[in-house]
């Protein structure tokens, strides 16, 4: 079902940033505050948010494009040196001045996440930027299957962007996959799937998701909210639950969790192959359930393979349908 992937082409639109980790060991207790003292060890800096989309992509061996806009400082030179090692060429890159390149540290002594700092920007793009993302989007469309997009909320996907892009799409017959942010969705409306977490899915719709009626209700009113094709909403250790046609959980297939981190990054591209690759909705989240379970237990933004999962797959006596 995979062998085409190669050939397929996979755009990604969304919020940029580097995940930056400094791994260390933690043995006391600072004279000058109430604080721990974790002595560095080793530092690494990987794509994050969106980037991470785009690592599970060339992961799983699809070519991957991306559409953004960047500060114009020394992080966004960092960010492009890791595009351009993971082989993402940087045409749709845009760099607008006055703006702050999304940075995450976090500091991890014995596999457990101390603290997180963030240096970014969260405010709407200036609209030359818009008109950056849209021209690209149009100009390049007929080129891709399907369209990611990744909202972390930091402002490149302002309202008006996702109008233009998802109309596009539409008009192309290109599929859009949105993993979403916020309590506003109907800015996502037209949009083919769209898959948010159970806490994302009860900020949007103001329903308190405790069971599985509530949760129904919830990607009910979703669906409603945005029309679009189908509702996935991913449950953590739960499993994710889609809603189309018609309502269904699938369980969960992780075995054990260290972290989280970046696992939403995972589904999203899972599902976005798989269906560029002309899998059912269904089969495809069955796909991306089993990528998380692989990378939700290693450590960091994690990412694995098209025959990883697949062994995965097998080894949970589970076949996708033909």
């Amino acid at each position: 079902m995979f062998e085409g992937l190669k050939d397929l082409k996979i755009l990604v639109i969304g919020d940029l940033m580097i995940d930056h980790y400094m791994w260390g060991k933690f043995e006391r207790i600072s004279p000058e505050a109430p604080v721990p003292i974790v002595d560095i060890i080793k530092e690494e800096i990987t794509l994050g948010g969106a980037g991470n989309v785009l690592k599970n992509l060339t992961s799983f061996g699809a070519k991957a494009q991306v559409v953004s806009v960047i500060g114009d400082d020394f992080s966004a030179d960092e960010l492009c040196a890791l595009l351009t090692d993971t082989e993402i060429n940087l045409k749709g890159i845009h760099r607008e001045a006055d703006r702050i390149t999304s940075k995450k540290s976090r500091i991890l002594a014995s596999k457990h996440q101390m603290m997180r700092v963030d240096k970014e920007s969260k405010h709407a793009i200036k609209e030359a930027s818009e008109n950056f993302i849209i021209g690209f989007v149009k100009e390049n469309i007929t080129q891709y299957k399907v369209i990611l997009i990744s909202d972390y909320l930091k402002g490149t996907l302002t309202t008006r962007v996702l109008k233009e892009v998802i109309a596009c799409a539409r008009q192309n017959n290109v599929i859009t996959i949105i993993d979403p942010k916020g309590n506003n969705y109907c800015k996502y409306a037209g949009a083919n799937i769209i898959k948010p977490n159970k806490k994302e899915a009860s900020i949007a719709t103001g329903i308190e998701i405790v069971d599985v009626e509530s949760l129904k209700t919830a990607a009910k009113e979703l669906q409603k909210q945005t029309l679009s094709d189908a509702i996935v909403i991913t449950l953590s250790e739960a499993g994710m639950a889609i809603h189309s046609d018609h309502f269904e959980i699938i369980p969960t297939k992780a075995s054990e969790v260290f972290d989280v981190t970046g696992a939403g990054d995972t589904v999203l591209a899972s599902i976005g192959i798989c269906i560029a690759a002309g899998m059912d909705i269904k089969n495809a989240c069955v796909f991306a359930n089993h990528a998380a379970a692989i990378v939700v237990s290693k450590i960091g933004s994690a990412v694995t393979t098209i025959e990883d999962v697949c062994d995965h797959i097998r080894n949970n006596e589970f076949k996708l349908n033909d």
